[in-house]
């Protein structure tokens, strides 16, 4: 299969699984619900890259393992935290702002450029599965898996800490700093980006994937400076009066070594 039908189809089948989502936020009357999708719309990616190529060599099993695992965890956990609480603030300004014409320009700005962002991302995943050579893993797949594990630990466990906490009425309003949030501001987004590095580095052990490298330096900008940390720390200094004295003594996103003073 030639190269211009492996990026194509792909991207075809991403342009579907957003139309698809739109569809159903036209219905519901919630474009958030993409949120929860965009973990699993890379597991779509990644499936249908297994499925074109060719063979079961351990990297390509391992990669589309790896994939599943993070992106269905991730889809899970948004979805169950954003369960009955209706459309996130973000998209209810936009469609205030947008009036009459949200329902089509939600179609673009929202479903269509994340979806184009999820294929862009995703080519470390193509690469990683579709090199012939080596067949066999080599020190990079190693080090990308340790990579993988530790970003889970960040992003799972940060995630798991931080549900733990807001499930206790006594913390309303509370910041939480123990943990993996006495390490850093937002161990879930430092572990998300962790994990990206870890597929480039899947990517970057095969002949063709060094080009890759791109990928994960979008998403640690995006998690740094778009829809993450910075979005998201504006409206905590605002609504939480101990976030401010929080910002002071630990870092924002690359983890304090523990014992190590800032």
């Amino acid at each position: 299969m030639g190269l211009g039908h492996l990026l194509a189809l792909p991207a075809a089948a991403v342009a579907a699984y957003m139309t698809l989502l739109w569809g159903i936020s036209l219905v519901k009357r919630d474009a958030s619900i993409v949120d929860a999708f965009w973990g699993p719309g890379f597991v779509v990616v990644a499936a249908l890259y297994f499925v074109l190529g060719d063979g079961f060599e351990p990297r390509r099993i391992l990669v589309l393992a790896l994939v599943t695992v993070w992106g269905l965890r991730l889809g899970a956990h948004i979805l169950w935290r954003n369960w009955g609480r209706g459309e996130d603030r973000r998209y209810q300004a936009f469609r205030v702002k947008a009036g009459p014409s949200f329902w089509w320009r939600s179609y673009f700005t929202v479903f269509l450029l994340q979806g184009v962002l999820l294929w862009v991302i995703s080519m470390p995943l193509l690469a990683a599965q579709f090199s012939p050579e080596p067949a066999a893993l080599v020190p990079t797949d190693v080090v990308g898996l340790a990579l993988w594990l530790t970003g889970m630990v960040f992003e799972a466990g940060g995630d798991f800490q931080l549900a733990r906490f807001r499930s206790d009425p006594r913390n309303r309003g509370r910041v939480l700093r123990a943990g993996l949030w006495g390490l850093t501001r937002h161990p879930n987004y430092f572990g998300d980006a962790v994990i990206w590095w870890a597929y480039f580095l899947l990517a970057a052990g095969t002949v063709v994937g060094a080009w890759t490298v791109f990928s994960p330096l979008m998403m640690t900008g995006l998690l740094l400076r778009v829809s993450g940390v910075r979005l998201l720390e504006r409206s905590l200094v605002e609504t939480k009066p101990e976030y401010r004295e929080y910002t002071q003594s630990t870092p924002a996103f690359f983890p304090r070594i523990p014992g190590w003073r800032r």
